[in-house]
């Protein structure tokens, strides 16, 4: 039996996260996956800034190496399409300085980004990595977490667990009590495509707000193959509610949609269309307990907005990290101790998180996504408040004020009616 004070479960993003931060604080961990490395992962493959900023917080070698990576695309903006077919190109406020600035997106696939942070976490000294490893077996005895998996030949007794195991994760449902909420779940469906025409040769990924799929949308990610990952999500409310299915909806896009069929025509499918689970941020919940929190997926911190998890994932791993010091410096890893961990997630993510939700909720009506496509398309003003959406609060704040926008279309009014 291996003991330690702190066990992660779960190598993604947000278990590697901890166990890095943890490392580089000079906290020994160990840490185990089901899985063994390089794995793919169904995702949409789009890493926000965050991921970038916290790695660079941590150390700035392994954000270099990852910058000198050939598996990744640079992104610098987002191309909508509105539900009345309105194309609307936002660069991202870092464009407009490319040769001193990182790109403030990126777009890779899981199964090079997750063995990246696997291969730096293998050359941190006081980490225990093990993949191949599923636990299927919590049990809490006094102050201590046994662990094991079916057979029993590897079993871990810790102080402090560090649950990490994704959207699916057991330990968050059986003994974290989260359940699945439709209301607050998206599902969605990933492809990867070859010779898919027309993707931007300015570095932007790809929203298509279509009338059929709202509020749900269909993405179109570049590749640095020149491949695309190609994916349709929508959340599980009102899927159900509309009775679709997400994947015969993406073939029927990609095969009849007038915008969309054009540039699929001689694209072709890369292995299997396959579908994942989203756990939405969009309703706080208590993601710990007594000697135990949830990091990333497992703790439902996925953007409601945007749907993109692995930046709060990190978050999520690098605060877990800081508050397991706090419970090794004063012995305590009580639940009423722990959550100083919720209050700090919710401090740090929350209100984003619920900024996000009800944004979504906007867009969620053709009608209003067409009007604000309207608006931000003939108004330079809204365009550059929107090029900071993803990188600043206060902007998806000011977005949701009703106020805002009729400035915007007043401005527009007035510049009509003065030619």
């Amino acid at each position: 039996m291996l003991e330690t004070d702190i066990f992660i479960l779960g190598a993604g993003p947000g278990g590697v996260a901890t166990a890095l931060k943890l490392s580089y604080l000079g906290i020994p961990c160990i840490i185990a996956d089901k899985a063994v490395f390089p794995r793919d992962k169904v995702c949409g493959d789009a890493i926000s800034g965050k991921v970038t900023t916290l790695l660079n917080r941590l150390d700035p070698e392994i954000l270099a190496r990852f910058h000198n990576s050939p598996f990744h695309v640079d992104v610098w903006g987002i191309r909508f399409l509105a539900p009345n077919e309105r194309l609307l190109d936002i660069p991202f406020k870092a464009q407009q300085d490319r040769s001193v600035q990182n790109a403030p997106g990126y777009v890779c696939r899981r199964m090079d980004f997750d063995n990246f942070l696997i291969e730096e976490l293998k050359q941190r000294n006081n980490v225990q990595f093990f993949d191949n490893t599923a636990i299927t077996k919590y049990e809490r005895q006094g102050e201590f977490w046994m662990l094991s998996n079916d057979d029993g030949s590897f079993k871990v007794k810790t102080k402090l667990l560090i649950a990490a195991d994704g959207a699916y994760s057991r330990f968050a449902r059986q003994i974290g009590g989260l359940e699945k909420d439709n209301a607050h779940y998206a599902a969605a469906v990933r492809a990867y495509y070859s010779n898919v025409k027309g993707l931007s040769e300015e570095g932007f990924i790809e929203l298509h707000f279509i009338k059929s799929i709202i509020p749900g949308y269909f993405w179109v990610f570049p590749l640095p193959d020149g491949g695309a990952n190609v994916g349709l999500g929508m959340r599980s409310d009102i899927l159900a509610k509309k009775q679709l299915n997400l994947k015969e909806c993406l073939a029927e896009l990609i095969e009849n949609h007038p915008k969309l069929t054009p540039r699929f025509a001689e694209a072709r499918l890369e292995g299997k269309v396959i579908g994942f689970g989203l756990p939405l941020g969009s309703k706080k919940r208590t993601i710990s307990g007594d000697g135990y929190m949830l990091v990333g997926d497992a703790g439902h911190l996925v953007d409601p907005l945007t749907g993109e998890g692995i930046g709060n994932a990190f978050y999520s791993g690098f605060i877990a990290a800081e508050q397991a010091q706090a419970c090794l410096k004063e012995n305590n890893f009580s639940a009423a101790f722990l959550q100083a961990y919720d209050v700090r997630v919710e401090r740090v993510l929350g209100s984003e998180m619920k900024i996000s939700y009800r944004l979504q909720k906007m867009i969620s009506f053709p009608r209003i996504a067409n009007v604000l496509g309207y608006i931000i398309s003939r108004n330079q003003k809204a365009i550059q408040v929107l090029s900071n959406i993803y990188t600043d609060f206060e902007v998806r704040l000011k977005l949701t004020k009703p106020l805002f926008w009729l400035k915007m279309y007043l401005g527009l009014d007035r510049k009509s009616n003065s030619k």
